[in-house]
């Protein structure tokens, strides 16, 4: 079996409506990956534990949805070198703005790359760890290109006929 290579984490169980699309591309390319709650609030100790942990073994990406206030992609990037994806997910009050806000304001040093809030942004950063790992994987990346040909091929055939002149 294939060593864990990314690691799918989020503040809450309840995050997992839009974590689990995080997964389910890791799943589809067949990258080994974790999914874990490491709370950065109710549970600091685990989750700098599991950052200061990551290179060691063996993590190549973070994949971190967090909602409300989601300190976790931040904290996670503050105590890695191990690239970290934040994805926002939606909260009840603010339907996730507060969450984007939160993780594109890091400050100088502390790099956490941003995706769109909810599940389209958590399949779009698994495509990025999927796309850091194919730089080293010519069979990941020829999965990755046949993946987006059947994207364009799947648009085309969406499009309106023209009209006749």
């Amino acid at each position: 079996m294939n060593p864990t290579q990314i690691g799918v984490v989020m503040g809450s169980s309840s995050d997992w409506e839009t974590m689990q699309h995080a997964a389910a591309i890791l799943e589809q390319f067949g990258v080994a990956h974790e999914t874990r709650v490491v709370s950065a609030h109710r549970m600091p100790d685990d989750m700098f534990a599991y950052a200061e942990a990551a290179e060691g073994r063996g993590l190549k990406a973070i994949i971190a949805g967090a909602g409300g206030a989601a300190h976790l992609p931040g904290m996670l990037a503050a105590k890695t070198c191990v690239p970290v994806l934040g994805v926002p997910v939606a909260s009840r009050h603010l339907q996730g703005v507060d969450s984007l806000y939160s993780i594109v304001q890091m400050p100088k040093g502390v790099p956490v790359a941003s995706f769109a809030i909810g599940p389209a942004g958590a399949a779009n950063a698994a495509l990025f760890a999927v796309a850091l790992l194919a730089n080293e994987a010519p069979a990941l990346r020829a999965q990755l290109q046949a993946f987006r040909a059947r994207q364009t091929e799947a648009a085309r055939a969406m499009a309106l006929p023209r009209a006749q002149a």
